[in-house]
């Protein structure tokens, strides 16, 4: 009876890395031209209108220049943030059943989002794709990995660390801590497709949510990986330097 039922933990848990992943690869394939178009104006301070026009001087050819990366590293941190999250919160409440619930699905969340940042390599390659100025720099994904081993070695991979850090533990909290009250206000699912869509809407609904609550991160983080090479900044800095390039408009850093 035990082996069973640790069967099916163990099942359950491989499905929740193994949706995770699957969701990931369709989300990266089929917004990946809108990431990009929002990591230029995190990058360039312009509104979303000069950053389509951006990319449709740029062409067709370059549109998905850069994907591999964030197909890598999304697929496996997402994998990572359900299938993590699952499994520390099992843990935490087979040691401390005593502790409420809310404490310990908060410590899986934070615990899983800091887990996600050792793929942060894949993030710091993407950004060096997408960045226009970087293209007579670098071929491809593994171009960009060798330079940067070999004349900066493995600490220059983790630039931007900091504020992914401060973006993932944070976020995951909120992620799964609000999903399960915002599926209830949902209609009740009967069906298989029914319990996909209100996943949908949930997610996406979260995702748009959390996307602007931390979008300053995000910048700060895209400032951080552009540069390849030389001192290693604070946010702090590196927010302020934004801030004074933008004539010292807070809104700026949002548009």
């Amino acid at each position: 009876m035990v082996s069973t039922d640790q069967d099916r933990e163990s099942l359950q848990s491989q499905k929740h890395y193994l949706c995770g992943s699957v969701a990931a690869f369709a989300n990266i394939v089929i917004t990946f031209p809108i990431h990009k178009a929002l990591f230029r104006q995190q990058l360039f301070g312009v509104q979303t209108r000069e950053a389509v026009r951006q990319l449709q001087r740029d062409g067709l050819r370059t549109l998905y220049r850069g994907i591999l990366p964030p197909l890598l590293q999304k697929s496996s941190t997402i994998a990572i943030m359900f299938g993590l999250y699952e499994d520390f919160s099992r843990l935490l409440r087979l040691h401390a059943p005593q502790a409420p619930v809310l404490l310990t699905d908060s410590i899986a969340a934070v615990l899983a989002g800091t887990a996600e940042a050792v793929l942060t390599p894949f993030e710091r390659v993407q950004t060096l794709l997408q960045d226009p100025r970087h293209h007579g720099n670098f071929q491809n994904t593994e171009h960009i990995f060798r330079v940067l081993l070999q004349q900066h070695g493995i600490r220059e991979l983790y630039r931007g660390l900091v504020p992914i850090l401060l973006r993932n533990g944070p976020s995951n909290v909120f992620f799964f801590g609000l999903r399960g009250p915002m599926k209830e206000l949902l209609p009740e699912a009967e069906t298989k497709a029914g319990h996909l869509v209100n996943d949908f809407v949930c997610g996406a609904i979260l995702g748009a949510g959390l996307g602007v609550v931390f979008y300053p991160l995000n910048v700060v983080k895209s400032h951080a990986q552009v540069q390849v090479g030389g001192e290693f900044q604070s946010c702090r800095v590196i927010l302020a330097n934004i801030l004074r390039e933008r004539d010292g408009k807070s809104q700026q850093v949002l548009a």
